[in-house]
Formats: C-alpha cells, sequence, structure tokens
C-alpha cells in the first residue's frame, strides 16, 4: 500500500474489535484471567497478553503497530510524551560514564535534558553543531554510546545529511538515533538513510490537532548491540534478539519510570493519524507559500525555512526529502523584540500558544517564552534571537494566513 493508504488501513484489524472501524478505548487499569496458570505464562512471556495498563493495553498497541509500519521499524513504544521517548531512549543505552554525541539543533526540553539533567546520571552529552560533519566526527570517542540528531531543527531550521550521520555511526560501532519529529514519516524515513531508532512527540503533527500529548520510541532492529560495547544489552539480546533495544526500554525504563500514555490520548492520537498525509500535502505547501511571501514583506528582515534557495540547509532538504517540501515550520525576523510582540499582539486568525504541528497556524515567540529561562548566550548559540517568530503553520487557506499576517506586520512597523 501507497503511505496516503497506510495511514488508514494499517494495523487495522475490525474483526478483533467486533468489527468496529476506530480501535476500542481499552479504558482499564487491568484485565482479569482465567486461571493462574495463564497468568503466569503472559508474565513470564511465553504468550501474549495484557495484564495492568503500565505494562501493555490494546488501544496503545493498535498506535504503536501504526507508527512502526509508517517509519518501517519492527517495534515501536508509544509514551505520555515526547520528552519521555527522547529520555528514555538515550537512558537505555548510555550509563555513568558514557558520552553521546548530538547535534546542538535541539528542541528546548531536549538541550535541557541533554545539557543539564543528564550530568547527574554521569552522562556526559556532546553538542556539537548540527551540520558540520567535522565537529561530529571529532567529537566522537570510544566512550560515544550513541548519535542524535533532529531531522529538522527546531528552531534553528537547519538540516543535517542523516545517512553521513548513520555510517559514522555505525564505523565506530554506536546507534544513530533520529528525532523525526518534524519531518513526519510523511517526508522522510530515517530509517532508509541508516537510521537505528526513531522518535517522535507524537502531540505535534501525528496527532495533529493538539488533542493529547504523546510519545513514541520505535526501534529498526537492525543494530546488532555489540556485548564487548553494549554489556547490559546481553540478557535483551537472549530475550528477543534483534528487539533488545526495544525489550531494554520497555522492560527496564518504560513500565518502572511509568511513561505510559493514556487509552484514550492513544485513541485520540489515532483519529488524527487517519488524516496525517493529506494534512501535511496542505502543511507543506503552506510553509513554502507563506515563506516566500514572508521574504518579500517589507517589515521582515530575514526568513529561515529550509524551502528558500538561500537558506543554509535547502540544498540537504531537497536532496534529502526528494523535492516532496521542507517542513511546517518556519521562523523570520522583524525589527525589534518589541515588534515582534507588536505582531503576535495583532493577530487575529493565527493562534499564539506553544506547539506545533496543528492543524492550526501558530505563531511564538521563542526568546521570550520556551527559552527565557536559559541565559542570553546559550539561546544565540541555539539560534533563538530577541527578533525572530517561529510559526508552525496549519492547514487554512494560504490566503487568509498570508492576510492575517500582512496585517499584523502592517501593525508592527507603526
Amino acid at each position: 500500500m501507497k503511505f496516503d493508504t497506510q495511514v488508514i488501513h494499517g494495523a487495522q484489524t475490525p474483526g478483533e474489535w467486533k468489527n468496529a472501524t476506530l480501535a476500542p478505548i481499552y479504558q482499564t487499569a487491568s484485565h482479569r484471567f482465567d486461571t493462574a496458570e495463564e497468568l503466569s505464562e503472559v508474565f513470564a512471556g511465553k504468550k501474549p497478553g495484557f495484564i495492568y495498563q503500565r505494562l501493555r493495553n490494546p488501544t496503545n498497541q493498535t498506535l504503536e503497530k501504526r507508527l512502526a509500519l509508517l517509519e518501517g521499524g519492527q517495534d515501536a513504544i508509544v509514551m505520555g510524551s515526547g520528552m519521555a521517548a527522547v529520555s528514555l531512549a538515550v537512558m537505555a543505552i548510555a550509563g555513568a560514564g558514557d558520552e553521546i554525541v548530538s547535534g546542538n539543533s535541539l528542541f528546548m526540553s531536549t538541550f535541557m535534558v541533554f545539557n543539564n539533567v543528564f550530568k547527574r546520571f554521569g552522562i556526559t552529552a556532546k553538542l556539537v553543531e548540527t551540520t558540520n560533519f567535522d565537529a561530529w566526527k571529532a567529537a566522537v570517542t570510544p566512550k560515544t554510546k550513541a548519535l542524535f540528531v533532529e531531522t529538522i531543527g527546531n528552531p534553528k531550521m537547519d538540516v543535517p545529511r542523516i545517512a553521513a550521520l548513520a555510517e559514522l555511526a555505525h564505523a565506530n560501532r554506536a546507534p544513530l538515533i533520529v528525532d523525526n519529529t518534524l519531518a513526519t514519516p510523511y517526508l522522510f524515513r530515517p530509517f532508509e538513510h541508516g537510521a537505528d531508532v526513531v522518535l517522535h512527540s507524537t502531540t505535534k503533527y501525528i496527532n495533529g490537532h493538539g488533542s493529547a500529548t504523546g510519545g513514541v520510541v520505535i526501534d529498526s532492529a537492525k543494530f546488532d548491540w555489540p556485548l564487548d560495547k553494549f554489556a547490559d544489552f546481553k540478557i535483551a539480546k537472549d530475550r528477543r534478539g534483534p528487539l533488545a533495544f526495544s525489550d531494554k526500554v520497555w522492560r527496564e525504563l518504560h513500565i518502572n519510570f511509568g511513561t505510559t500514555q493514556s487509552p484514550f490520548s492513544s485513541y485520540l492520537t489515532l483519529i488524527g493519524l487517519d488524516t496525517l498525509a493529506l494534512r501535511m500535502e496542505r502543511t507543506l505547501a503552506n510553509a513554502q507559500k507563506l515563506a516566500e511571501f514572508l521574504a518579500s514583506h517589507p517589515a521582515v528582515k530575514w526568513v529561515n525555512y529550509p524551502g528558500l534557495p538561500n537558506c543554509p540547509g535547502h540544498a540537504v532538504a531537497k536532496e534529502q526529502f526528494k523535492g516532496c517540501g521542507y517542513g511546517g515550520l518556519l521562523t523570520f525576523g522583524l525589527a525589534s523584540e518589541k515588534a515582534c510582540f507588536e505582531f503576535i499582539r495583532n493577530l487575529k486568525l493565527i493562534y499564539h500558544l506553544a506547539n506545533l504541528g496543528d492543524c492550526k497556524t501558530l505563531a511564538i515567540h521563542p526568546w521570550s517564552s520556551q527559552y527565557i529561562n536559559m541565559t542570553e548566550d546559550v539561546r544565540r548559540a541555539n539560534g533563538i534571537t530577541p527578533d525572530m517568530v517561529r510559526i508552525s503553520l496549519g492547514i487554512e487557506a494560504i490566503e487568509d494566513i498570508t492576510a492575517d499576517v500582512d496585517q499584523a506586520l502592517h501593525k508592527a512597523l507603526v
């Protein structure tokens, strides 16, 4: 099936749902068993089954199967947030004394976890300029347990070469973890370029309606986890073979840290997922058109969007995304922070809030909101400046989006 069909029909099993065409919401803390022997077999992993919501849930499992299918992975674990997915994916691989190497173009909370929280657990995260391949090579050492990168940086809009990073990771016997939230499998599938683990904040484009938070860790089952470097993977490899990573994430961290997603959130995400292809098609088209409109507007000092030929990430994005689009997020600069505030104050259609990937167009001033507690030096190093506005394109008529942006820009000039 083509992607547009898979996104609707993939992992659908109406016969198991009394012929319902939507996966039921199994809103139950636990599941009953007829015999002690049967429950024992499920606990031991000798037969499939559902025991307790924190372990596994049928609604969640439907979402897991579809997301694994869409990304071309072999297994998936949905969680309560994208940050749960980021944190647990790294913690399953790295421990005290280990290092990871990551691009420095990161979502705010990912940056905070890598730069601050992991230090408390003895994990060193080396942050390098995302598109500087020589910096990546120089940062890798025998202690490096994983490489981590975002397909499209937020909010720097930089686009790294995933295949090159996968090759570098594998040459050093380490996996490549890719946060594919901003691209989605509609635009790009990292496993086809050598990635080993793919993450998403499903809160964003996967859900598409701002109705539920969630995250997912997807395993390619292709990395072999050599035991001389990953000794603590032995039990997981003995238990699940190629799916050792999934086993480790699920058994050691996910069920014990309690990062389970609620079945209702999975249900809402499944509904949103049905229209992913249609939403992304419109979102990508709208982003390109708005970027071009902003680039010619007298009130706008600069525009950063990979779809513009003068954007630093354009050439790589064009090659990597095969001309299908360049993402639904863009940033642009005004005369000052005050002008940004005035612009946002005068928006009428576009919502001002801290999210992205919604079917509605959203705007935010990152410097004064999400990143306000970072030092000025750190904010600027991450591409966040006082004159920057970030817009996440929705699926409204582009004429209405540009009209709203235009009227707000003109008022910001006054």
